[in-house]
């Protein structure tokens, strides 16, 4: 049976200033890596052998219906304004309604230059392709919402980065791909009309029930502060939160430099760009708000009452630190097995990350296994911990049903830093054994399986990952 992608495109309907079309590059040997069977039925993708996969997959061909672009957009990279950026190495080949009945698009990334490529080739390599592939499905199944990996091809071909790699392309999954900088382009070109119509075709994407440009300001906050408590109570760091990979449904997007802590530290930062800590562990919440205040500014242009709106948005955003904190103590409260919230419960969860900190004390792990013994082995001093632990004793003692709830919340398996860079050097010379053990393993991140025990513990010193790459 052929394969069959059922596209239904309507971003390739707006008007042709915000995109260019074009076709991939083509590749001169490509072969398939990985596809994702179960998110492929949820497309409503059907048929295809490997080699079908494999030219669609990698951009030698165009799949019917398809209707290939790179979508324009600008941003804030570290607090400066970028007037254009856009897909540099990306196309959006599609959209897809699902069987679930949401609308996705179906993006290639790494399938060579663009408009937007500014000098740059187009193309990633296989690690940082492999990376995201196993992040991102990770992330979903931790119950966070994100992008998805539908395949991974290697290209036949090499890229230059500090040396040759061997080049891959990702087919990336997403309910959409419009980002802030989408909004802050047309608002900077003092485009009015693009931007009507931009929020008008995000609204009824994304957003339906609200109204005017105060209501979808209002739902992306609190769609963003949903998201980012989410992150933090994995121990995730999204490494680059420039507003162009800041996605306004509120789905995590763009892994480049992420990565997953290891041993607690509130201002961890893993990203070999980020220098000044901007984007560390602790300090998301507050770019977050700043994101929606670069939102809000793009925005207030559609308002009919310039002054009432800048009000009414100023104190939108000002609303959205509390909004993220009681997420975030939700969260939190529920690792700790407490499902009836209390506001003095941010002091118990404190405490432990303190003690996590001055202990040096695994985040995954400790969490993991709260209410057993193992727990204060996590801990340089366990003593200390020792006296917290009987707090929070006496603090679930009259929940219902303490551990079931943090079962369900505290994952035992993350993707790791260092067992991904293992994984990445096995691939670049043929071996795939790794990836797969990882994408079975990280699949069910919950489960305890005796068979993926080593991909629990942390790091040695050698082992220790210090900083992760972009891939561009």
């Amino acid at each position: 049976m052929s394969l069959s992608i059922p596209f239904d495109n309507t971003y390739a309907n707006l008007p042709a200033n915000f995109y260019s079309k074009l076709a991939a590059k083509t590749v001169s040997n490509p072969s398939l890596i990985a596809y994702n069977g179960p998110l492929a039925m949820e497309l409503g993708i059907t048929g295809g052998n490997d080699q079908e996969l494999t030219e669609i997959f990698s951009g030698n061909k165009i799949a019917a219906g398809s209707d290939p672009l790179a979508q324009l957009y600008s941003g804030h990279q570290f607090g400066q304004y970028n007037p254009q950026l856009g897909d540099g190495r990306a196309l959006l080949l599609g959209e897809t309604i699902g069987s679930d009945g949401v609308r996705r698009d179906i993006q290639l990334k790494g399938s060579g230059p663009t408009p937007y490529s500014r000098s740059g080739d187009g193309r990633a390599w296989l690690g940082p392709v492999l990376r995201e592939y196993l992040v991102s499905e990770a992330m979903h199944a931790l119950g966070i919402p994100t992008t998805r990996a539908l395949a991974a091809v290697l290209s036949g071909e090499l890229v230059l980065r500090e040396k040759l790699f061997p080049g891959a392309i990702l087919t990336r999954v997403a309910s959409s791909h419009i980002r802030i900088g989408t909004f802050q382009i047309y608002a900077a070109q003092r485009d009015w009309t693009s931007l009507r119509t931009l929020l008008d075709y995000t609204v009824a994407r994304h957003y339906p029930n609200v109204e005017g440009p105060l209501g979808f300001l209002r739902a992306v906050i609190k769609a963003q502060a949903a998201l980012i408590p989410k992150w933090m109570g994995v121990g995730f760091i999204h490494g680059v939160m420039n507003t162009d990979n800041c996605q306004v449904a509120g789905e995590t997007i763009d892994y480049g430099p992420c990565a997953f802590m290891d041993r607690y530290h509130p201002m961890q930062v893993y990203s070999s760009i980020d220098r000044m800590g901007r984007y560390s562990y602790s300090t998301q919440p507050d770019i977050a708000v700043w994101n929606m205040a670069q939102l809000a500014t793009a925005l207030v242009p559609l308002m009919p009452d310039g002054d009432e709106a800048i009000q009414a948005f100023t104190k939108a955003i000002h609303a959205m630190p509390e909004l993220i904190s009681q997420n975030w103590r939700t969260i939190f409260a529920a690792k700790l097995g407490i499902s009836a919230v209390q506001r003095e419960d941010e002091g118990l969860i404190n405490a432990l990350l303190t003690l996590m900190t001055d202990g040096q004390a695994d985040f995954t792990n400790t969490f993991a296994a709260l209410g057993s013994t193992s727990a204060r082995d996590q801990f340089i001093e366990p003593k200390k911990y020792d006296i917290w632990e009987t707090e929070w004793q006496t603090r679930i003692a009259t929940e219902k049903n303490p551990h079931a709830l943090m079962a369900k919340s505290n994952p035992v398996l993350i993707p790791r830093n260092h067992r991904i860079e293992e994984m990445i050097s096995a691939a670049i010379i043929g071996d795939y054994a790794p990836f797969q053990r990882l994408q079975r393993a990280l699949s069910a991140p919950f489960e305890q399986k005796s068979e993926f025990s080593d991909l629990r513990l942390g790091p040695s010193v050698a082992q220790e990952v210090k900083a992760t790459f972009c891939g561009t």
